[in-house]
């Protein structure tokens, strides 16, 4: 049982100390703040909803708040224990597992046939642009708050918030669909049939009704290993991450002497390019986790050099082995009888390599293990830093004094990735994955337009002005594209909104000064490279279903929810606390924030 004081919680305004721990917590823990101490207080707050929100609206924080001032609100410190080695094979084991195992055969067989390939490099090619915006970030605010101190620190308080709460889900919905692929890939292991080890509950709705218990078991295990030691964590993870690149490596080869060019080179795209961009928007999920490298700046020794070279590292040769995989998929195998579930391990059974099915699924049972443990560290962190904030209860912040590890943030996250994990389907999971992935990248695109071209002092009112008008005109030309995909078959739409675009951003580039350079590593092609990525990451968007959008709006529906009666009136009072205390956080509208 882990003991850990209100104070080091993140909870305590008058310093006093009062001992708790996990199973037996008082309620200053969860809700230290004046709104919360009587029911009076909270009627109060409640009326004051309106001036609360404002404030908070025009509220953005700063680069030494975040790196400073939050990260003083866990009392202990996260250990400065890793290298770019380290963060490669982090990004590895984070990027690496149920996308490239399961999705390709379920993308090749619904959508894209063979030209899967072009799915994964565009798909690729989008997370690259996102991986670049993520590495300046992390390079100048090194916290663990990753792509949610980013917003924070750019466009403010209440958008950090809703990103917040989709990065949370994005990593629950992540974990919990790498936890049913370890299941599916284990009982492939054991000669079972992937759905053996589940429980078919007929009385539950459908893609809701197959229990997974082993889903449970296996995230609550290295939810233990995660807990104990992050350089210890990291080396278990370069191990296995080591092992299985070499068993990719025999996939490859030994799938290759199996090859038949006519499976490759029949009926290549199906679907047509529909139907290969409908799989590129799916597959994405196969690229998403790399953001939980970002969430490890606090913990690395040289942030400036380690980041890009892990980040990018990792990132380059992932998008390398996806292509190499799904061709050796399709030149093994028809796209039509490619199974859905563990599309290797069936392949080469249907080859008459079943020694390679095993090897198959060592080798994926060993990537779904290391893309738990770097999926649920990333989470723990956001979730440790937003308690930081106060959006969520400051007694998540807390980080523990031996360890250096946040251990009530990791406990909490891997009982949501459980009980996700335990009823709902791949196929609901993936799609609802990409959607809220893709709309915190496009956040993090915008980001770093404003932190190069505004700033206040510096940044003339005609600079600002023009740079607001071209920005929403990038904004809105993407999403206009990104609309036209989805409900028009025909080209001649695509020459005034691309042609907008275009011109938008070069306008930023001719007709606006850079207000800041980066200071240690910076995105090259500003505005360019940014501007490709909220273009790409809205295109994306637009070829998603409908039903993913609803359950998108549901999700952050009941985030505004939390945020109106909880989340607003706890961070307002931590601010105003801060501010009494002669912090520089609150209060400062977006038109007064310093560089």
């Amino acid at each position: 049982m882990v003991e850990i004081s209100s104070n080091e919680a993140g909870g305590g305004g008058d310093g006093k100390r009062s001992t708790g721990c996990f199973c037996l917590c008082k309620k200053e823990d969860f809700f230290p703040e004046e709104s919360f101490q009587s029911w009076g207080n909270y009627m109060k707050a409640l009326g004051e909803t309106k001036m609360r929100l404002r404030n908070r609206l025009t509220t953005r924080s700063s680069e030494d708040e975040e790196v400073n001032a939050m990260t003083e609100r866990s009392h202990n410190q996260m250990k400065k224990t890793l290298t770019w080695f380290d963060l490669i094979w982090f990004g590895f084991g984070a990027v690496f597992g149920a996308g490239i195992y399961v999705l390709t055969g379920l993308e090749a067989r619904r959508d894209a046939g063979p030209a899967i390939v072009i799915s994964f490099l565009i798909s690729g090619f989008s997370a690259m642009l996102c991986v670049f915006c993520y590495t300046e970030f992390a390079c100048e605010i090194p916290v663990a708050g990753g792509s949610f101190a980013f917003i924070r620190v750019e466009l403010g308080d209440f958008l950090a918030f809703i990103a917040a709460g989709n990065i949370l889900f994005e990593y629950i919905v992540g974990g919990a669909s790498v936890a049913r692929t370890w299941t599916s890939y284990f009982a492939t292991l054991l000669n079972y049939k992937p759905d053996d080890f589940r429980i078919h509950v007929r009385a539950l709705p459908e893609n809701y009704n197959h229990l997974d218990p082993l889903a449970v078991v296996i995230p609550i295990l290295i939810a233990v290993v995660a807990c104990l030691s992050t350089k210890g964590s990291s080396r278990f993870n370069s191990t296995a991450a080591m092992i299985n690149v070499a068993v990719i490596f025999l996939i490859i080869i030994a799938g290759l002497t199996k090859a038949n060019p006519e499976n490759f080179t029949t009926n290549f795209a199906p679907n047509g390019p529909r139907g290969v961009f409908t799989a590129s928007a799916v597959l994405f999920f196969s690229y998403i986790g790399f953001d939980a490298v970002s969430t490890m700046a606090e913990e690395t020794k040289n942030p400036g050099k380690d980041i890009p070279v892990g980040l990018l590292g990792s990132m380059s040769f992932i998008i390398c082995v996806y292509c190499a995989l799904s061709v050796t998929l399709c030149l093994m195998q028809s796209y039509t009888v490619i199974d859905v579930s563990a599309p290797y391990s069936m392949a080469f059974e249907a080859v008459g390599m079943k020694w390679v099915k095993i090897l198959v699924a060592i080798g994926a049972v060993i990537g779904m293990t290391t893309n738990l443990l770097a999926s649920l560290i990333g989470q723990a962190r956001y979730f440790t830093h937003i308690g930081r904030t106060h959006m969520a209860p400051p007694w998540l912040a807390a980080i523990h004094k031996k360890t250096g590890t946040p251990i009530h943030a990791t406990i909490v996250m891997t009982l949501a990735n459980c009980i996700v994990g335990f009823f709902t389907d791949l196929g609901i999971l993936s799609n609802l994955l990409s959607i809220a992935t893709l709309f915190i990248f496009t956040l993090v695109a915008i980001s770093l337009l404003v932190r190069r071209y505004y700033v206040q002092g510096e940044t003339s009112d005609s600079d600002r002005n023009k740079f607001i008008g071209f920005l929403v005109l990038i904004i809105l030309s993407s999403i206009a594209t990104s609309v036209y995909w989805a409900v028009s078959d025909g080209w001649i739409g695509y020459i005034p909104t691309v042609l907008i675009w275009f011109l938008s951003t070069l306008g930023l580039k001719l007709m606006v000064k850079q207000a800041r350079n980066p200071k240690l590593w910076g995105v090259p092609l500003v505005p360019w490279l940014p501007a490709v990525s909220i273009a790409m990451n809205m295109f994306l968007l637009g070829s998603l279903d409908a039903a993913s959008f609803i359950r998108f709006g549901v999700w952050t529906g009941i985030l505004l929810l939390y945020y109106f009666f909880v989340g607003l009136h706890a961070s307002y009072d931590s601010a105003m606390e801060e501010a009494d205390r002669g912090n520089v956080e609150a209060g400062q509208p977006v038109t007064a924030v310093s560089s």
